[in-house]
């Protein structure tokens, strides 16, 4: 086993590593406050040619793999952006994969040059208020007209929709009561986010304000035939494509803020006088700030691990929701020892683990549950009933 980057890898590391350097704690602070979509980093991502480094080259991509994408997630969370700073870029880094697996050849050149290029800008339609974690049973519905399909539902906690122009969209189009089993019937369609039949209404949320979250309400989108990936009823496979890559990122991120939040506390407690002393001399404050690192470092093999099998075409559902459930639990742990090793000045948004806090909320919670990801283990590793 090599537990080490190669030269390339390390290069990316480096390149975004130069990038992040140009946005400090001060900018996301000021975007945490006022809200603002963080278009300037965006921009330098795109123009440094991240944006598609999972994408094939043959549409303008790197051709490199979810390790890649990764190390660079990770980097950019690691650097103070957080989840702000992932979140914006996030979709584009795994979104796409169902188009390049299951679209055909005028699909992948008419969707993903832009897409890389950062001409384009995605939202992810698939949760839904009644539905919740449980995908398969999503009511929003597609009916066949002709060319076209007719849309109508709802989505929620769809990320970027204020400012995105397209949508990956999954939505019924064979009612649940006329299929064998609940994940048939499904259709995902890439298409137009065409505001004049999408409204897109804001969540005011507790953190991550400059990445917008929203309730979609779509009232009659029509959506061309040539707009659907894959087949008709198809679209649960497809969706599959993309989500243990999603669960690898957001564990990188997750590990990346963690570390963000342990960096601030060491430097801290060695700054900080009490009694004469470093608060750092004191085993209450320094064992807990080591056994993070720990959980953390563990925590991020895991995501590399589940990252490798995933890109040498390898099972690795297992590795992929064990590396989010651990990577966020890590990395709430440490943020929340760095707002207590802070003391009151943790409390302070100056200090940024506040927010760091805030936004490690988000692994967490999404894009499954940990208890989701703990039933998910026993029903498939360790071979127990299901509960569900």
């Amino acid at each position: 086993m090599n537990f080490t980057f190669t030269e390339e890898q390390k290069s990316i590391q480096r390149a975004i590593q130069t990038i992040c350097s140009q946005f400090d704690d001060d900018y996301w602070l000021a975007r945490d406050t006022d809200g603002v979509f963080p278009e300037e980093f965006v921009k330098a991502i795109i123009d440094g040619g991240w944006l598609g480094i999972a994408m094939p080259e043959a549409y303008g991509g790197a051709g490199l793999g979810i390790t890649e994408a990764s190390i660079l997630a990770h980097t950019i969370a690691r650097s103070g952006a957080g989840m702000s700073g992932a979140s914006a870029i996030h979709l584009n880094l795994f979104g796409p994969n169902p188009i390049v697996v299951f679209g055909n050849e005028e699909q992948k050149q008419r969707f993903l040059p832009a897409l890389i290029k950062g001409q384009d800008r995605a939202c992810f339609g698939v949760t839904e208020p009644d539905a919740g974690l449980n995908t398969t049973r999503l009511a929003t519905r597609a009916v066949r007209d002709g060319d076209n399909y007719i849309i109508n539902g709802r989505k929620l906690w769809t990320t970027t929709a204020q400012t995105a122009n397209k949508i990956l969209l999954i939505v019924r189009t064979k009612e649940l009561k006329d299929c064998k089993k609940p994940s048939e019937g499904l259709t995902l369609f890439y298409t137009d986010l065409n505001r004049d039949n999408i409204e897109v209404r804001l969540i005011e949320k507790m953190g991550r304000k400059a990445v917008d979250s929203n309730a979609l309400f779509i009232d009659d989108l029509v959506v061309p035939v040539a707009d659907r990936i894959g087949e008709e009823g198809e679209g649960w496979k497809c969706l599959l494509h993309g989500l243990n890559p999603e669960r690898v990122l957001i564990a990188s991120e997750a590990v990346g803020l963690g570390q963000a939040a342990l960096e601030k506390a060491s430097q801290y407690a060695k700054d900080r006088i009490v009694f004469d002393r470093s608060i750092g001399k004191n085993q209450a404050i320094q064992h807990p700030l080591a056994v993070n690192w720990m959980e953390l470092e563990a925590a991020h093999l895991m995501a590399f691990k589940a990252a490798s099998l995933y890109d040498s075409g390898q099972p690795c559902g297992a590795e992929a929701n064990s590396a989010k459930f651990l990577a966020s639990e890590a990395g709430l742990k440490a943020c929340q020892r760095a707002v207590f090793t802070h003391g009151g000045m943790g409390y302070a948004k100056e200090y940024h683990v506040e927010r760091y806090l805030r936004e490690i909320m988000i692994p967490v919670i999404a894009p499954v549950s940990q208890e989701m990801v703990k039933s998910f283990i026993a029903e498939q590793v360790l071979g127990q009933d299901k509960s569900y």
